[in-house]
């Protein structure tokens, strides 16, 4: 078994600079220093490192780890069969700076849900070679940004979920408009005057779906449309906002139970089972 296997990818996703995935057995960091923020889960074994002259380690079902910028640290195996990790390097402004300091006291938290919210946070930015669905991606880093917030920072406090219907319905008027190409909720906040994290609260708590899943039905509607009226599901797929027809058929299949291609030979009618009397 190789003792050094990585895969890294920029997604185009606001906020994320890069996304590393590493299988490590031999392998030592050296001391060294990055741009970004590390936020770092590890799948399997553990890893020991020193964080501005701090011994730390990083382990656990539940455990999430968050490096600051500009700070030195190194990294290696504490297990003999070495580590997995997943690595999401996050633009230095997706936190405030004067949170570095407690980044160093204490980098690493027990959380099962923060961990979760990065698990879906990875399968959402999808891979080098499967591009991925930004706006869920967006809307899990903007979760996530708070969890962090709440952990780092003992004067923060969550605000309520904001109910505001102007908000909700404002973004959801935009992603109606923008069904095919998209938009980032960056953009979105710019439009409605919101943080990034309070419109998929805001949204979530009105409508009952988070943005992403949203348009993602949207989407799906759209194409059951178009494949009914005989387009091809390789036009279908670009005309309604997915990457390719790959991209459609997998979510299609998972909304509607069968791919494309069947629902379109079918008519969108499942064929009748015969009766056995």
């Amino acid at each position: 078994m190789a003792s050094e296997l990585v895969t890294a990818w920029r997604p185009r996703v606001p906020g994320v600079a890069e996304v590393f995935h590493a299988h490590f057995v031999d392998h030592a960091y050296p001391p060294h220093v990055h741009d970004a923020w590390t936020l770092l889960i590890v799948d399997d074994g553990a890893i020991r490192f020193d964080l501005d002259r701090h011994h730390r380690g990083a382990a656990g079902a539940a455990s999430v780890t968050i490096l600051p910028p500009d700070v030195p640290h190194d990294g290696r195996a504490a297990t003999h069969h070495g580590f997995r990790k997943r690595v999401v390097y996050l633009d230095a402004a997706v936190l405030p700076p004067s949170l570095a300091g407690a980044a160093v006291d204490q980098p690493g938290f027990d959380d099962p849900l923060l961990r979760l919210r990065i698990h879906q946070l990875h399968r959402a930015l999808g891979g080098p070679r499967h591009l991925g669905d930004e706006l869920e991606a967006e809307s899990r880093l903007a979760l996530i940004r708070g969890r962090l917030r709440e952990h780092l920072d003992r004067h923060f406090v969550d605000p309520a979920v904001p109910r505001s219907r102007r908000l909700a319905d404002g973004l959801r008027e935009l992603l109606d408009a923008h069904t095919a190409t998209g938009i980032t909720l960056r953009e979105a906040g710019a439009r409605l005057g919101s943080h990034p994290g309070h419109l998929v609260r805001a949204f979530t708590a009105t409508f009952g779906l988070p943005p992403h899943r949203y348009l993602m039905s949207r989407r799906i509607e759209h194409a059951r449309r178009l494949l009914l009226a005989g387009r091809r599901p390789a036009d279908v797929a670009a005309e309604v906002g997915f990457h390719d027809q790959a991209h459609l058929h997998r979510h299609f299949k998972r909304h509607v139970g069968v791919t494309p291609g069947v629902y379109a030979a079918q008519g969108g009618v499942p064929k009748r089972v015969p009766s056995m009397w």
